[in-house]
């Protein structure tokens, strides 16, 4: 067996872990990518292992603008994997991939990781609407009818205001209570 160097830590195994799922999660018809360019796509917007601590991401007042800089970022570099990316790929690779390092990982109650946009997919959206959380079945069954991995710049803020709207003082995540994903 080869021998290893001492320099794997918990952040890089957490690292890893979170891309390979947030890469399994993310890749949909239309823009399908393999693990390895998943994590290089997250690393491109400054997602390595050295990100580990809830202080390290943004504060409430500008999660939205350095998500979108994040998907942006994202979208330009999957270009150069030949990706053709949109805003609702790129925002549930970031997602998923936060989900894990931070919601999951023991931080879910910090006030940073607590406004982290939860992954949105058609199964959210689905049962967002069948319940019609907050009021809002005509806006979630339009988001539905859009397609999560088409979602551009504007109708994936909208879901995220929506999802806040309903949240009240609750962390973002608990938006996920609907998913059904786990059934």
């Amino acid at each position: 067996m080869e021998q290893k160097t001492m320099n794997y830590c918990i952040n890089q195994h957490t690292h890893l872990y979170a891309a390979w799922a947030a890469s399994r999660g993310a890749s949909v018809m239309g823009c399908r990518f393999r693990v390895e360019q998943g994590r290089e796509l997250l690393e491109s917007c400054g997602f390595t292992p050295s990100v580990s601590r809830p202080k390290q991401l943004p504060n409430l007042k500008s999660i939205d603008e350095s998500h979108k800089t994040w998907r942006q970022q994202m979208i330009k570099a999957a270009r150069q994997h030949n990706l053709k990316m949109t805003h609702g790929v790129a925002a549930k690779l970031i997602n998923l991939y936060l989900k894990c390092r931070f919601v999951c990982g023991g931080y879910h109650d910090h006030p940073r990781v607590r406004n982290l946009h939860p992954p949105i997919d058609s199964v959210m959206l689905k049962a967002l609407a069948k319940a019609n959380v907050g009021g809002f079945e005509t806006d979630w069954k339009k988001l539905q009818d859009q397609k999560w991995s088409k979602l551009n710049s504007t109708q994936y803020e909208k879901a995220i205001q929506l999802i806040r709207h309903c949240m009240d003082d609750e962390p973002l995540w608990k938006i996920e209570e609907y998913w059904q994903g786990n059934q």
